[in-house]
């Protein structure tokens, strides 16, 4: 049987793997600037699918269903973003008798929607942050607009109904400021998710992060998994990821993991999930959103319970039910910490360093993962998420994590383009990461205190890895002008090309 990953990047290598093990041959996509992208190099099959433009290529369903008849496959794997939480799609592929390995398209519609989630917990005895209960009317007067803002309080946040990761949000602190959050949080949006809705919710001051995994069956059982802390965070995009969290009683955990349940179980869920909350100061919790779908930090979670998410989402959708123990799922081996690493420049506000990669070196040994889709020669395209890696470091202990991690972001090499690295290799030697004392305030105000102070680079070891380099990419260029000469999917250069291009 084959699966359809309607992704691209390290996720989709990832399902990819997944897939391997599992004995089903996986299907890749990909626009014009990923032809010879390592998902691509990875798959059993690859078909093109459009232009660069994510609206053109990895956002159009029409052309991923096409796809699907065309390499007559079982199921379609979304991975995360892009079409992931799209309640349509799901809904297709379904019509088109083909498996969806994610929730049903009412739970996606229902959950994927932050105002109708918002009102499906409190329907669960969930408290939610306050906010409006509908989406902003986009005909509504900037007198209308300014008079509801002042019903939630100041400061408050501009959301995007649909979609995550931070993209269609604004931060407003006044009424001066309202409608130009709002007109930018709706362009955004539409750019991102295709839809423009909007709500308004208030701001809590020093928030918590935590979020609870779950997966869910066909036969109505749920499993929670120990809580991830997500509060190291910029412009609401999450940077750095543990669990469990830090100083989390059992008594919290158990009453957060039973109101992710209860939530899930309201709306039939089934496949894996995440219900976010947020904690504030005299740790009552909130509430916050469900994404319906696998998340980056998926990875924390499988290092501390040693259940790997994308096997078990893939075994839901043959129809197996559930057979792990909450009582193991919520008891941590260890302690994990994930890195995002972006292809960003963290001396010039982090803007985003698309790119060639010249030469590289990735951590490993003892308790480092690394999950990632760059390549010595690879292109970073301006197109998508700058994403290129992701490193989890386990330890017996959070102290032990940490000490792991450090040593990964100092093995950790790239040239040709500026990365976050420098970024973590101070973040986790600051003494607030250390003692635990984090909120999603942490990143901006840490900056603020560093007053401009250049972060250190690396120290360079990249010449060997840069002349092995050379000559993986010419390798692969070889591969991929046979591949385009030459149609046959399986053709006799890809074994030697992952053995040569990928760590999986």
């Amino acid at each position: 049987m084959k699966v359809l990953v309607a992704n691209r990047g390290e996720i989709a290598i990832r399902i990819m793997r997944a897939c391997r093990e599992m004995g089903f041959a996986s299907v890749a996509v990909y626009s014009e600037c990923d032809r010879g992208a390592p998902h691509v190099i990875y798959a059993d099959e690859a078909y093109a699918i459009g232009a660069s433009e994510p609206q053109e290529s990895y956002l159009c369903a029409d052309k991923m269903l096409e796809v699907a008849e065309r390499a007559d496959v079982w199921a379609v794997h979304p991975g995360y973003g892009f079409l992931s939480e799209n309640g349509e799609f799901a809904a297709s592929v379904r019509a088109a008798g083909r498996v969806f390995v994610g929730p049903s398209a009412d739970a996606i519609a229902l959950m994927g929607g932050k105002v109708a989630a918002r009102e499906t917990a409190v329907a669960a005895g969930v408290s939610v942050v306050p906010g409006t209960g509908a989406p902003v009317d986009p005909a509504i007067s900037h007198d209308a607009m300014i008079a509801l803002a002042s019903t939630i309080g100041y400061p408050l946040l501009v959301k995007a109904v649909a979609g995550g990761g931070g993209k269609g949000m604004r931060l407003v602190s006044e009424p001066s400021a309202i409608a130009t959050a709002i007109t930018a949080a709706r362009s955004e949006a539409r750019s991102a998710f295709g839809d423009d809705a909007v709500y308004l919710e208030r701001q809590l001051q020093s928030p918590r992060h935590i979020e609870i995994q779950i997966l869910a069956d066909e036969y109505g059982t749920v499993v929670p998994f120990v809580e991830r802390e997500c509060s190291i965070q910029r412009r609401y995009q999450k940077l750095v990821e543990e669990s469990p969290a830090f100083g989390m009683s059992l008594q919290r955990r158990t009453a957060m993991a039973d109101a992710a349940v209860s939530i899930a179980k309201a709306v039939g869920y089934t496949n894996a999930g995440t219900v976010e909350f947020l904690v504030d100061e005299s740790d009552a919790f909130y509430f916050l959103e469900m994404n319906t779908r696998l998340q980056v930090e998926h990875g924390v979670t499988e290092a501390v319970t040693g259940i790997d998410l994308v096997r078990w989402q893939l075994r839901i959708a043959q129809g197996e039910k559930l057979d792990i123990s909450p009582e193991l799922t919520l008891t941590p081996a260890g302690h994990a910490i994930e890195c995002r690493i972006y292809a960003e420049d963290p001396d010039a506000s982090f803007l985003p360093s698309p790119g060639r990669i010249r030469g590289l070196q990735v951590p490993s040994g003892p308790g480092i993962r690394e999950d990632s889709c760059a390549v010595v020669g690879g292109e970073v395209p301006v197109f998508y998420d700058p994403l290129i890696s992701k490193v989890v470091a386990w330890g017996a202990d959070r102290t032990h994590a940490i000490a792991r991690m450090r040593r990964a972001m100092d093995e950790f090499r790239v040239q040709g383009i500026k990365t976050t690295v420098p970024f973590f290799q101070w973040l986790i030697r600051s003494g607030a990461f250390a003692t635990g004392t984090i909120d999603t305030t942490f990143v901006d105000t840490t900056l603020v205190e560093r007053d401009g102070q250049p972060f250190a680079e690396p120290s360079s070891e990249a010449e060997e890895v840069a002349v092995i380099g050379v000559a993986v990419h010419a390798f692969l260029e070889s591969a991929w002008r046979e591949r385009t000469e030459n149609q046959e999917t399986s053709s006799p250069w890809r074994q030697a090309a992952r053995a040569a291009a990928l760590r999986i």
